[in-house]
């Protein structure tokens, strides 16, 4: 049997024997932590992607019977709008006709038999698909899943946000198409379709089959969490078993690559990739954060340290300079902030403070950079010393 050799890996190696060498010597005293959430793999912790079989999925509305307010506030994040069925989209429901050409082609999305119609013309050609859901929650763009001729298709075009209108969707080449079946999408392999369905709903995938019928909108509780059948049961039976999956019981650098990682791609995902070296990369956070000179397995570097998946995305400057803040307070200022980074990160600033000042710190450290066609600007979250003119690190 061969042994996978990964970029991750071959970078954690050093790391790692240290650590076995330090704690060597008191491995014998050594006791694990008590476990009362069960995990999908004993190998690896639970993943969104529901890969595993028998898995009993009871939907966001049960969760909310105990954790009302985190449901609320979950239901307006960003995830909980990554899938959404085209009839019930707000965007084509403000834009019934959206149309665009690409040299001989014209394109009609719009309503037609109460279903959502995707049209490609080309003279007296002509072919149409079922548009029945709406990838992305719209920030930047909706990419729409169709279904031809019992077959699933990714859509050419996407709706951009920014100019409240369709363009080629990332990824394909910004030129028309040389048929009418290869303009009006790509063809979804089981492979990806399954991925894709996962990554963007919850309990549609058990034991690496899909099942529409079954599928919850947006990633919901049970997404991140695992099945929640056990644990409903206990506390139903007024057993106080935590049989649910926490993700807060992952180190970080598990919870950023092996959690998060597992849709938004983690670096060993990425230099899987034959374009790794793309720009486009800056699109996959957890792969970019791993560049990151002081990312490790600190809490305080981790996806969730900026990113709360239960509430809505932050945009205030000022937030994220709290996190920067967390490790890079100046040594004249901890002793006059020092309890308070510490009520907060549970750990002391630990890392020399910016030079130049303690505001703004993600306009120069965290740039943007926008895609060709993509209408929008990515955070770049390769945390750095960014200068104009310096190459993209990839």
């Amino acid at each position: 049997m061969g042994v996978k050799v990964t970029v991750r890996s071959v970078k954690l190696f050093a790391g790692v024997l240290l650590l076995f060498l330090l704690c060597y010597s008191s491995a014998a005293s050594w006791k694990p932590a008590a476990q009362d959430e069960p995990t999908a793999h004993e190998s690896r912790p639970w993943r969104p992607t529901g890969e595993v079989a028998n898995l009993n999925y009871f939907g966001a509305a049960v969760c909310a019977e105990c954790h009302a307010a985190i449901f609320q506030s979950q239901s307006a994040a960003p995830m909980a709008g990554a899938l959404e069925p085209a009839a019930e989209s707000a965007i084509l429901k403000a834009h019934p006709r959206l149309v665009f050409h690409s040299g001989r082609f014209s394109y009609l999305i719009t309503p037609q038999d109460k279903q959502i119609s995707y049209t490609v013309t080309a003279g007296a050609q002509s072919i149409s698909a079922s548009v029945l859901w709406s990838f992305g929650r719209g920030l930047s763009a909706r990419t729409y899943l169709l279904r031809h001729d019992n077959e699933y298709y990714e859509s050419r075009l996407s709706y951009y946000t920014a100019i409240e209108g369709l363009d080629y969707t990332l990824g394909y080449p910004r030129e028309p198409a040389g048929s009418i079946a290869e303009a009006m999408g790509r063809k979804l392999e089981p492979d990806e379709f399954r991925k894709c369905i996962a990554c963007h709903s919850t309990g549609a995938v058990v034991g690496n089959q899909v099942y529409l019928d079954r599928l919850e909108a947006g990633v919901r509780c049970e997404a991140c969490h695992g099945p929640g059948g056990r644990h409903v049961s206990a506390m139903k039976a007024g057993r106080q078993e935590r049989l649910i999956f926490n993700p807060r019981r992952l180190s970080p650098d598990a919870l950023s690559q092996e959690l998060c990682g597992s849709c938004h791609r983690s670096v060993d995902d990425v230099f899987q990739l034959p374009n790794r070296g793309d720009i486009h990369n800056v699109r996959f956070q957890p792969y970019r954060i791993f560049g990151s000179k002081c990312y490790g397995d600190d809490p305080r570097i981790s996806c969730t340290a900026c990113h709360d998946p239960h509430a809505t995305l932050r945009h205030e400057v000022a937030f994220y300079d709290q996190k920067c803040l967390a490790c890079h307070l100046g040594q004249g200022a901890v002793a006059k902030r020092g309890n308070e980074v510490a009520s907060t990160s549970g750990l002391e600033p630990n890392a020399p403070p910016c030079p130049v000042r303690p505001q703004d710190c993600v306009s120069c450290h965290m740039p943007k950079f926008g895609l060709p066609g993509s209408h929008f600007e990515f955070t770049d979250h390769r945390i750095r010393i960014s200068k104009p003119g310096m190459p993209f690190p990839i």
